[in-house]
């Protein structure tokens, strides 16, 4: 995981401000996904092995797993002031989207093709968290201890309730 500063793509605060802006509002219903797709795929900051062991660490710290994810990255490529900017990016933005979509809820929620929607929505997230789980998967050690939990823990949770 370590590099040296002279390998790491110099990054501004303001490319992390937009990059965690971009995920946060890409990322309805799940951010792993963008989180990947975004510092992995497009931007290339972050190898698979890389991202995977920030986001073991960000879910052993207290908080949200993509925050703490985003505080780490944004520290790592711009100091604090990346990481204020990666964390405002991440928060600002999809602050004021949920306040509007509360207020437009509040106004056409009761409406079938909202319910509709808001359907079809919870099932394209599932999709996508499928689809991430299955990347991350291919990084890990091919073990089948914790493939035996994951699926006991997906049948206890999304079968049995």
């Amino acid at each position: 995981m370590e590099q040296t500063n002279s390998h790491r793509p110099q990054v501004s605060a303001f490319a992390l401000f937009l990059t965690f802006s971009r995920i946060t509002l890409s990322g309805f219903g799940g951010l792993m996904f963008w989180a990947r797709r975004g510092l992995v795929e497009r931007q290339r900051w972050l190898t698979e092995q890389e991202f995977m062991d920030l986001l073991v660490l960000g879910q052993l710290l207290p908080g949200p797993n993509v925050l703490n994810l985003t505080v780490m990255v944004g520290y790592r490529f711009g100091g604090w002031t990346g990481a204020a900017a990666a964390v405002a990016g991440f928060l600002g933005c999809p602050c004021l989207v949920v306040i509007g979509m509360g207020v437009l809820y509040q106004q056409y929620g009761a409406l079938p093709h909202v319910q509709q929607a808001l359907a079809g929505m919870s099932t394209v997230a599932v999709g996508l968290l499928l689809a991430t789980v299955i990347k991350l998967a291919t990084v890990l050690p091919r073990h089948w201890r914790p493939w035996l939990f994951g699926v006991l823990a997906f049948v206890g949770v999304g079968v049995l309730r």
